[in-house]
This record gives C-alpha cells, structure tokens and sequence, in this order.
C-alpha cells in the first residue's frame, strides 16, 4: 500500500466557507426540515412518502398498508445520517428531539431476533431474505448502519447504535457457508461500506469479517442469483420484467449489480452507476483496514477505467437511462445521460476512500469536480426541488415526445416516489468538512480549499488550521495555523489539475516548492502559532477538449473556470443553441451575475449564430446558412433551470 495513507485518524472540522456555508445553512434551514415534513406526508403537492407511517405500521402502532418503494426505510436513515452531520456541527434541541423520536420508532419496529425492514415486517407472505437480488434489505441495512455511527459520533447516543448492533448480529447468524445459512449477498451493495464503517467506531473484527464474506461471495459461480431464483420459485418483484416465472433482468445482466465476476477479477465499471461507486467505496474501506493489496489493486483498475473512460466533464456518471448504468468506454452521450445525482455522490465518497488509502491528486481532481457540477446541480438554490437525472444538454420542446428523453427533466422536481436523491444530497452536503482534510501519520493533507476550522492529529501533535478560501470565484486561499505548542510536521497542499500555475508564500515570504508526483505541495517545517501559508492559483477560463473517441463532442468545447463547469441557457441566449458556436481563440471574459445568479461570475464569449434560412426546406442544396456574430453567455453548470425552464448545454460547437 501507499505509505501516504490518510485514513488511520479522525479529523474534525468545521466549515465556515463562503460558498459553502450558505449551502450547509440551506441544508439545516430548510432542506432537513422540508424533507421530514415530505417522510410524513405533509407536503400537499411533493410524491407520498409514507416512510415514517411504514415503520409506525411495523411497530404494530398504526393500522395500514406498507407503501412505497421496497427500500423506503433509507430514505429515514438518510435524513437521520443528515440530521447527525448538522448537530455535529451545532445544538438544536427541536432536531434533536425529532431524530431521538424517530430512533425511539426504528426501535420499536425492530423485531424480536434483531430483525428490521419495514417491508417485510409489514408483508409477512413474502419470507425475509429470499429476494436478495432485487430486494434491498441489506442496502437499507447499510444506510440505517451509517445512520446509527453518524447519530452516534455525533451526539455520544448509543440508542440506534445498538438497535444496529442487534441487527447486524441477526445478519451475521443468516449469512455464511455452515448449514442453514445463506452464501448470498444483496443486489445493491451499500452493507459493505456500511460495515465498514461500523467496524471503524466498534472495532469488532466480527463486522469486518462479515463485511468480507459479502465482498467475496460476489460474482461467484455456481451463481447466487440463480440459486436464489430457483429456490422461491421464479418469482420476482415488480423490478423484474415479465410474468412469475420469467427470469428477471438482473439475473441475465449480472454486471447490473457487479455481480458478473468475482471482484478481484472485474476491471471495467459497468451496470448500475451508484451500485458500482457504492461497491468500490466498500470494497477500499476493506482493503485499508485489512491490507488487501490484491483487493486495491482492484478499486484501482475499476477507478481507472471510469475516471478516465467514463466519467462527465461535470463529474457524472452513469452514461445510460436505461438500467442508469455505464455503457462502454467513450460512451458519454450529452442529452441521453442519466448522470444520477445520487451516483456523483457515490463518486465522492469513493474518491475520499480512495484518498484515505494513498494520497494522490486524481482522486481529489475527480471529488471536487463531481461536488462542484453535478453534486450541486442536484438541489435548486431554494433547497426544495431536485434533480435525479443531470443532463449536458436539454430541449424542452423534445422531452415530451421522444421516449429516449423521457426520464429528462427540464426543471427540478419537488419529490420523487424513489426518493434517494434529495436525502442523499442533505447528508453529504451536512458532512462536507470530512472531505476537506486528511492525515497520516505526520503529515496533514488539504484535499479542498474550503474555508472553515479543521484539527489534523499528527504524530508530534494536533495541527490546527483555519482556512478562508475565495474558491470557487476568486482564486486566493490562506490558512493559519493555531497551536499551543510547536508541532514538527508535514503539510501536504493539493495543487488542483485546473490551475493553470500557482505562488505560495509562508509568514510572507515567496516558496518555490513544486508539488510532487502526487500532484500535493508538501512544506516540511516546525509550525507554530500564528504561522500562515498563502496559496493563489492562476484561474483563467479554460476550453476542455473532449478525448478523439468521444464522439458526441468531436469538434466541441466546454468552458471551466477554477473547479466549476459552465453552461449555455435559453435565458441569456435565446433559442436554438445548437445554432451557436464559439470562435477558436475568441475572446473569453467574465461578468457579474445578477437576480438570481448575484454573486456569481458568468462567462461571456465571442461566438457565431447561424442565421434564419431564407427558405423553409428540410433540407437544401449547395447553401449554407448565413452567420451573425454574437457574444455567449455561459453560467455556472450548478446554477442552471433555476430561471425558469429553457434550453441548456454544456459543450458548444467551435469555429475558426
């Protein structure tokens, strides 16, 4: 392994950031409020949730039928893992209060042998853990996993924490190779990284163990699925295609779920896009804490191959609707993209496990691009509507009629009946300060220029550093360091891909380090009181170019200014944008925002408009269009469809 491993101690943190605040405030204000008034079906005009009613239905203290999705509970252990994030950070008595509620419920619905699903509990025809495949009972497990270490590091309660432990027990009596018990795994994997992290506050080597088995029971021949099919008689739930009887999808396409090949053997990211970035999460949590070179090697031949052959300009994944999976390599289509918001967000916690086990900028490249573009997309500035799908280029006036848009939206939605998303985005922008630092050892590792207050433990003492960041506007980042005594250590700054050149100044004095083949800045010194690094990044608009076999952008470009990506709307160019095209070596500017984008820093570019035809033909001979120049504006990716629904895209034709 990497000697540069960043994940054997816990940092703490605490954002104080410029752009970021507003989110997290957003998040606390509004977005965890709103979303536990929809889990009640107190939103008149959002999808029915019913998710707190399924576990008061469990509990044996409401009348009812179970309804919603078969993995409905993770949408409760979201917005509690969200809701821990937030009294982490500081005190609410009234969130408070509704979280100990809510685990009060959890505990009562928890079956006598440990046992907790909502859906099963409450459907008692259909056996527990006979549908492994499509049925999510140990990815609901996982959330409500992460859910009870999140509530408990937060607050020092052990109430869901032990409910968990009980269940994890029951899990690990079912699941193994003596009789009796299952040699299986679920069909969406979230247990593993869920495990995992239970095992990093208990220290159980039991929670370790069983985290392996699921890790290495998938993909094995004779194959489970199979297996499973077979023994509850053909049936299948209503994620299958066809009568009882007829083989389900996702036992003819095994890579759907990852489950195609044994995962020591897989190189390729295929099937289900959060399934995959969930997995690998899981599978680099194993592999550092156990020493698995073998298994890393894995996450990084999976990692390189999407990073680098499938992965967005925005830092989305999942190239296809249908199955929101990968396709092939190079296969990045703009307006069919699926781009899950929960997919990115998947990506994030991959790239910061993978961080955790060597220290190396592509990682950190690929978690702010994903955080900055299609992470934040995901949510409306209000906090209180949603993408699930994140596309690069859209028409409204197409989504309506053709069938391989339908699952575009041009605006954001207030819920979805599968509501993953927006609980999703609440818990990873409310934990966002583990993303920012990291440490091994004796070196401290700034991963993302985020202001705030972070403490990094080291070998010869705690390293405090207060960071105020301009990002992602302005280009200026400074840290202080606070220490009560003199602390010999490394700090490692991560110099990101997108700049162009930096300087950095220690006690206001100019550094010529260069970063090293990890793409950080290391400054090995004695740091005291009151030290001060100053760090500025030349930021000029930048043309992406798309890789040769890309070809959905061959002869486009995509403007990137620092980590964020822009875009072309309807609302500042009119209609028609694929009439539009930027000069090659045109002039690039920025501009102010206002209305609903004050503050923000818009880009304005020289470009051609094809003009209206004189005729009204199809198609014509031997005339092309007349052109007009113009100026283009593009604005920030994140910020699109908050004006109104119009047309959108990211990469723009270029001319000579």
């Amino acid at each position: 392994m990497n000697q540069d491993r960043t994940g054997d101690v816990r940092t703490e943190g605490y954002i104080t950031d410029g752009f970021w605040s507003r989110y997290i405030e957003l998040v606390r204000d509004v977005v965890v409020p709103y979303q536990w008034e929809v889990l009640n079906d107190r939103v008149p005009d959002a999808a029915p949730s019913h998710a707190i009613d399924n576990f008061r239905i469990a509990a044996g203290e409401k009348q009812g039928d179970y309804y919603g999705m078969v993995f409905q509970d993770s949408d409760v252990a979201k917005w509690l893992e969200a809701v821990a994030y937030l009294l982490r950070r500081q005190p609410d008595a009234t969130l408070e209060r509704q979280a100990d509620d809510t685990i009060e419920l959890i505990a009562r619905a928890q079956q006598p042998d440990g046992y907790l699903n909502t859906y099963y509990i409450c459907n008692t025809a259909e056996p527990r853990w006979s549908n492994l495949c499509e049925c999510h009972e140990l990815y609901c497990a996982g959330h409500m996993i992460e859910a009870a270490v999140a509530y408990f590091e937060a607050t020092g309660k052990r109430r869901l924490l032990e409910v968990m432990c009980r269940f994890v027990e029951h899990i690990d009596a079912v699941f193994g190779h003596e009789a009796g018990q299952i040699a299986g795994y679920d069909g969406h994997p979230e247990i593993e990284l869920a495990l995992m992290r239970l095992y990093e506050v208990t220290g159980n080597e039991r929670h370790l163990a069983l985290c392996r088995f699921f890790v290495d029971e998938r993909g094995r021949q004779p194959h489970f699925y199979d297996r499973e099919w077979e023994k509850r008689g053909g049936t299948h739930h209503d994620f299958g295609a066809g009568g009882d009887g007829v083989q389900p999808f996702m036992l003819h396409d095994k890579g759907y779920s990852q489950a195609h090949l044994p995962v020591y053997e897989q190189d390729r990211a295929v099937g289900h896009a959060v399934r995959f970035v969930y997995l690998c999460t899981g599978m680099a949590q194993l592999a550092q804490h156990s020493g698995d070179e073998r298994l890393m090697a894995a996450c990084r031949r999976l990692w390189d191959n999407m990073a680098t052959r499938q992965l967005y300009v925005t830092g989305g994944i999942g190239a296809q609707a249908p199955r929101e999976s990968f396709t092939c390599d190079f296969d990045l289509p703009n307006d069919a993209i699926y781009g899950e918001t929960c997919a990115a967000i998947g990506l994030m916690f991959l790239a910061r496990q993978m961080l955790m086990v060597e220290t190396d900028r592509r990682y950190a490249d690929v978690m702010e691009r994903s955080l900055y573009n299609n992470v934040l997309a995901g949510m409306a500035l209000d906090g209180q509507h949603f993408f699930y799908v994140n596309p690069l280029e859209v028409d409204p006036k197409v989504l309506g009629d053709n069938l391989v848009l339908q699952h575009v939206k041009p605006v954001r939605q207030r819920w979805f009946t599968c509501a993953c998303c927006p609980p999703n985005l609440a818990r990873l922008i409310a934990s966002l300060d583990r993303y920012v630092v990291g440490c091994a050892d004796n070196t401290a590792f700034v991963h993302l220029y985020i202001g705030g207050d972070y403490a990094l433990p080291l070998a010869d003492g705690t390293l405090r550093l207060h960071q105020q960041s301009e990002l992602p506007w302005g280009s200026n980042v400074s840290m202080t360091v606070q220490a009560d005594n003199a602390v010999n250590a490394t700090l490692a700054l991560r110099i990101p891909a997108w700049a162009a050149g930096f300087s950095l100044d220690i006690n206001g004095e100019a550094s010529d380090i260069s970063p090293g083949d990890n793409g950080y800045l290391s400054i090995e010194r004695q740091w005291v009181d009151g030290d001060r690094i100053s760090l500025s990044f030349e930021m000029p608009i930048r043309r992406v170019y798309p890789h040769r076999a890309v070809r959905h952008d061959a002869g486009r470009v995509a403007l990137q200014r620092g980590p964020l990506v822009y875009c072309m709307e309807q609302a500042d160019n009119g209609e028609q944008l694929h009439n539009m095209a930027l000069y090659q070596g045109g002039t690039l500017e920025t501009a102010e925002g206002s209305d609903e984008l004050e503050g923000m820093t818009l880009i304005r570019a020289a470009a051609v408009r094809d003009a209206e035809a004189d005729s009204d033909s199809l198609y014509r001979f031997d005339s092309a269009p007349m052109k007009s120049e113009c100026t283009a504006t593009f604005i920030p990716y994140f910020a699109w469809a908050n004006r109104g629904e119009g047309e959108m895209r990211v990469w723009v034709r270029e001319v000579r």
